[in-house]
């Protein structure tokens, strides 16, 4: 409990009405969640506007409101404060309710369009290895020291995220790292939060349903950066062409990783295979169980923070050469009988999808067909679906459009839409079967011995949506089952 006051504090206020030496139990932007004594703050969000639940907020008990525009009648024994933004201001409040958390531990933020996921993760086994406590706020997971909690969004909003980091503050983390999106910039979910570090992987063709231009994506991650303090870290990659924008306005210390150049964590890669990564890192050479091009610039990003947060190297390559990646990411499996090798990938963007399929193909060493099973979402960025038509089929042998998660959206369009951007050639080498069961099935089918197949979009997704109804669907678990029919 904290008086409206002291939770104020460092906040542009517009107006005020009524005092604000009053006593406030919880903070709140859904008005569901009210309960007597709490701070409702009226966001203006995507899909609802906050301030139409004012009036709910307050029958719920809330005692205080924050909100850009004044209601036209005002409640006597309700506080009202007025805010430029309350949707930033949210941020700044909920980090002083619930006593800074952030400010009580080496808090890392990762932001990209790929590699958000994987690099996070390794940091957080890594940092576990070293014998840290940590915590992770992730796409796929969310662990305080070691216990997992379901992972809802990229990026929780900031009174959930403040919630979570002042649960894990008191559980005795000592680092976290967490998944920055351009959703929660943008959004000013992170406002109010201390970084000890900020790292860049790469920024590619994505969400541009939100963004609506792709300048205002990159202006979105950008922001991530310009608000780092003199005394954080930011890393960023310089192989990719927008790397040192990123780096341009911000005040923290300025460091790069790349394969390709001189750089403040250079890696040279010297094999590359299904038994992982051997490479040098700062002219160290190292073996890495982690496959793959872009899997050695996520090892490049991990290391170059690890240094930043003044570990040692040997130490930091020596815990790092054993890690596995996040699940869902080249997640690999190989069929008993016909040795078959199934890849599930979440790649959903082009870049990614293309980056999984280049990997693939250098792990080829005769022969062996690639089979490519992959969708795209529903209410998504339509933009991106001919690109990843066109990018499977480029450098696929056979593949099989399919439902990603449809939505509200009719399957059937989603596939072909993702067929306008075939030439004729590519079309002989496509089926598009709306079933993603029934479509994995084929591809399993179609494969002989030692042919890879990829089925990407998904990774560790647990479920599929169709008309606003999830229900259980895991690719590993399905291509797995499939295999073990096979060999029968």
């Amino acid at each position: 409990m904290k008086r409206l006051s002291d939770i104020l504090y460092g906040v542009h206020l517009e107006a005020v009405s009524g005092s604000t030496d009053v006593e406030v139990r919880d903070v709140q932007i859904d008005s569901r969640a009210v309960q007597s004594g709490a701070l409702f703050i009226a966001v203006k969000g995507v899909a609802a506007d906050g301030h139409r639940f004012i009036d709910g907020a307050i029958e719920g008990g809330a005692v205080a409101v924050v909100c850009e525009a004044m209601p036209q009648t005002l409640q006597p024994q309700v506080t009202y404060v007025q805010v430029r933004n309350s949707a930033e201001a949210a941020g700044q409040m909920a980090h002083t309710f619930y006593g800074a958390p952030s400010n009580k531990m080496k808090l890392v933020g990762v932001t990209g369009t790929n590699g958000k996921t994987t690099i996070a993760t390794l940091l957080y086994k890594l940092f576990t290895g070293l014998g840290y406590t940590c915590g992770l706020v992730s796409t796929v997971e969310n662990i305080i020291a070691g216990n997992i909690i379901p992972s809802t969004h990229t990026t929780p909003d900031a009174v959930k995220l403040n919630a979570l980091l002042a649960q894990m503050a008191a559980a005795g983390c000592t680092h976290v790292f967490m998944e920055v999106s351009s959703h929660a910039v943008h959004q000013h979910r992170i406002a109010g939060l201390h970084f000890t570090g900020a790292l860049f992987s790469n920024i590619t063709h994505d969400h541009l349903d939100y963004h609506k231009t792709f300048d205002e994506y990159i202006k979105a991650k950008k922001g991530f950066f310009d608000g780092l303090r003199a005394d954080a870290f930011a890393i960023t990659n310089l192989d990719d062409k927008r790397g040192t924008v990123m780096l341009q306005n911000t005040a923290a210390r300025k460091l790069t990783y790349s394969l390709r150049t001189v750089a403040d964590f250079k890696g040279k890669i010297l094999e590359n295979g299904l038994a992982g990564l051997v490479m040098t890192v700062n002219e160290q050479e190292v073996h890495f169980r982690l496959i793959g091009e872009f899997n050695a610039y996520n090892i490049l990003a991990v290391y170059g923070a690890a240094i930043s947060l003044d570990e040692d190297k040997l130490e930091v390559l020596q815990v790092l050469s054993n890690l596995t990646g996040a699940e869902g990411r080249f997640d690999y499996m190989i069929s008993p009988k016909e040795g078959v090798i199934g890849i599930v990938d979440y790649a959903h963007t082009p870049d990614a999808l293309l980056n999984v399929l280049a990997t693939i193909n250098k792990l080829r060493s005769g022969e062996e067909l690639v089979i490519t099973v992959v969708g795209c979402g529903g209410d998504r960025d339509k933009t991106k679906r001919p690109v990843m038509g066109e990018v499977a089929t480029e450098h696929s042998n056979r593949v099989i459009f399919t439902s990603d998660n449809p939505r509200s959206e009719d399957p059937a369009q989603i596939l072909a839409d993702m067929e306008t951007g075939l030439n004729t050639a590519a079309r002989r080498k496509t089926l598009s079967i709306a079933d993603r069961k029934q479509a994995i099935k084929t591809a399993v089918t179609m494969a002989g011995p030692k042919d890879i197949l990829l089925i990407a979009g998904k990774g560790h997704e647990k479920y599929q949506e169709i008309n606003g109804v999830k229900t259980h669907f895991d690719d590993k678990e399905v291509l797995w089952e499939l295999f073990r029919e096979l060999e029968k």
